[in-house]
């Protein structure tokens, strides 16, 4: 591994990896896919994870750096093996994922390098996947507790969900993504009823000090909540190609403006683009330009007379 010389401005941990189905292998994880939409969007991202010394590993490195990201934060594992997740259809054609446990990125150990960078970059990003080994897990929160801005992607993956560890990374986050199922559970874990959605995330939010909350709908679009605002906005209108790392494009864009303080408006809207950029692709980190992504972009404007029904609508429900 060799040093970088410069700060990135955004930090990802936890799980690279690569999805087998039957008919190939697709790189991914996660917190991968979303450091490398956020390098197609120019932001300086680092990806701290570990590979196998193998050649799984081996043509994962060559990929990362085929597609212009720096592997300087993946660690080399000479006993564990690359992680892989291993896809299966069933008779109704839907995947199933068989995430295999104790693999590489489970061992990512705390370097210097890497505490640095966290301490100085602008947001840290991370999901709880990379909990379920003790190794990974006390290295992100030695990292959580240095980082100015902690951004949890949720990620909830049964059988790997352990209450009190989602509970704790929730105290330690400035923002959080989730999807309905996951608000959900959440609730289940503190003990709340869910009751309407603006009613659950002011309770998320006071019991958890927890300021801004995302939340993705799907073909619903997403909506963010900060303070006590709300900006929600549909999804693009296109032909879905795949739905892989979806949320993921959606979150690089959303923290491609929000570091750098945009408005929420244009955060949204950045965000909702992208996410349908890439569902109108195949796979999680396909290959393609910033003017490509911007081309597309243009010709997809935000419907804004429906987005400030929504807040006005919301306003009125998150008032009660």
């Amino acid at each position: 591994m060799r040093e970088i010389t410069n700060t990135p401005e955004i930090v990802c941990f936890g799980e690279i990896l690569w999805d087998i189905f039957p008919d190939g292998k697709r790189i991914g994880g996660a917190p991968f896919n979303v450091a490398y939409n956020l390098s197609k969007m120019g932001v300086d991202s680092h990806m701290i994870s570990r590979i196998g010394n193998d050649a799984l590993g081996k043509e994962l490195l060559e990929v990362t750096k085929d597609r212009k990201m720096n592997p300087a934060g993946l660690q080399i594992d000479d006993v564990n093996a690359t992680g892989t997740v291993i896809a299966t259809f069933d008779e109704h054609n839907d995947a199933i994922y068989d995430i295999v446990n104790d693999v590489a990125w489970d061992h990512i150990a705390l370097t210097e390098n890497d505490l640095h960078f966290v301490k100085e970059a602008k947001a840290f990003v991370f999901g709880s996947l990379a909990t379920r080994n003790k190794v990974a897990k006390d290295t992100l929160f030695s990292l959580m507790e240095n980082a100015k801005f902690n951004v949890f992607d949720i990620n909830l993956r049964p059988p790997f969900i352990d209450q009190k560890i989602i509970k704790d990374i929730l105290h330690h986050t400035h923002l959080a993504k989730f999807n309905k199922a996951e608000l959900r559970m959440v609730l289940e874990f503190i003990d709340k009823e869910y009751t309407t959605e603006a009613e659950s995330i002011k309770y998320v939010q006071d019991y958890f000090e927890l300021n801004e909350i995302i939340v993705s709908k799907g073909s619903k679009g997403a909506i963010y909540y900060k303070d006590d605002e709300h900006y929600q906005f549909p999804a693009v209108p296109i032909t879905i190609n795949d739905t892989v790392g979806s949320g993921d494009s959606f979150l690089a864009g959303f923290l491609t403006k929000r570091i750098n303080e945009k408005n929420p408006f244009e955060t949204m809207e950045h965000a909702t683009a992208l996410g349908a950029f890439i569902t109108s692709s195949k796979g999680a980190c396909p290959e393609y330009t910033l003017e490509e992504f911007e081309s597309f972009k243009k010709k997809h404007p935000t419907d804004y007379s429906s987005v400030i029904t929504n807040m006005k609508k919301l306003h009125n429900e998150y008032s009660k």
